[in-house]
């Protein structure tokens, strides 16, 4: 166990982190997510607060549906990146990271009902197929859909998104019924796993982490997630700053790196290219699934192109790099 945003979080079960990202790539594991915040937000004005607050674009969905979107700063740095789930017309629960629901929340409002609920995040080829097990209908829950379920007979929230580059099924449930739930995914077959793996797998399927990939002096255009933004939709929190750095272009761009051999590249980390530093790498770990290390770095506009060769100074030691297309590892489930 390890603090993680102010909770108590497994960083591990039995089996090891590596053993927990190969059973999620190759059938099912449940994370406990019960960190992320809930931020319920309802009312005729609920979707219209959201679209001011949010740089994506509500109208692209339905009710029913979830959405990716992110919490800029007035400088256009993300705050926070965020799934919306839009439950029903006037109901949307709004899941911020860990430690920033109080942020999220002094700029949308709301009811935060964290601690009145439980998410549980079962990722794998096989994650459908388990959950069928415990619910035929959150089983039938679609890649991004949102719907009300009951479960052993009480209404869960359960929705169709993921962090690990594989298929998934989320449940958000009451805590009361929460351990119950989780027994019987267990008993259903799914693998326990914890931060560990969690971050192995979303860095694999090359999604970016706040504090790390997303954060101060950080926009969209810099992560290299401008779809994020809905250019078009009318005024949002941060836009006249993010319409700045669009027309003058990012100074540092996001890129994924793959090293050779099984050291891993780790953050902060600098990142040289013919014996010049271009820039730092957020992030970097040991892939199991291509047995070799990976990162991201923010470096210079002009070394972005997939197939430069640059060095990752790890202590000292120059780990030899290629920089890639994301993500590391591509999908393989439906």
């Amino acid at each position: 166990m390890v603090p993680f945003g102010g909770w108590e979080m497994p960083l591990s079960y039995g089996q090891g982190t590596v053993a927990e990202h190969l059973k999620c790539r190759s059938d099912a594991v449940v994370f406990d997510v019960s960190h992320l915040g809930t931020v319920r937000v309802s009312g005729a004005a609920a979707k219209e607060n959201l679209q001011r607050a949010f740089t994506n674009d509500l109208d692209k969905i339905t009710p029913g549906r979830a959405q990716y979107t992110h919490l800029l700063d007035s400088d256009a740095s993300v705050l926070d990146d965020i799934i919306v789930w839009w439950i029903d017309e006037e109901t949307f629960d709004v899941m911020p990271n860990a430690s920033n629901t109080s942020i999220v929340i002094e700029a949308i409002s709301g009811h935060d009902t964290t601690e009145s609920r439980a998410v549980l995040a079962v990722q794998g080829p096989c994650a459908r197929q388990r959950v069928q097990k415990l619910s035929d209908e959150a089983s039938e829950v679609p890649r991004f859909g949102v719907r009300r379920i009951n479960i052993f007979g009480t209404q869960c929230v359960v929705a169709g998104t993921g962090y690990t580059g594989e298929d998934g099924i989320e449940i958000a449930a009451p805590v009361e019924i929460a351990e119950k739930i989780f027994d019987a995914l267990l008993a259903a077959g799914v693998t326990p796993a914890g931060l560990g793996a969690r971050d192995t797998l979303r860095l694999e399927a090359g999604l970016p982490l706040h504090g790390h990939e997303l954060g101060a002096g950080i926009t969209p255009l810099h992560a290299g997630l401008g779809w994020v933004v809905a250019w078009n939709k009318g005024d949002f929190r941060g836009r006249a700053a993010l319409f700045a750095v669009r027309d003058s272009g990012p100074h540092r761009m996001l890129v994924g790196i793959s090293t050779s051999g099984r050291r891993p590249p780790r953050e902060g980390c600098s990142v040289t290219h013919s014996g010049h530093k271009i820039g730092i790498t957020t992030s970097g770990n040991f892939s199991p699934t291509l047995d070799h290390g990976i990162a991201f770095a923010f470096v210079d506009p002009d070394h972005v192109e997939p197939g430069t060769a640059v060095e990752i100074d790890v202590r000292g030691t120059d780990l030899q790099g290629l920089v890639v297309t994301t993500p590391f590892v591509m999908k393989r489930s439906g």
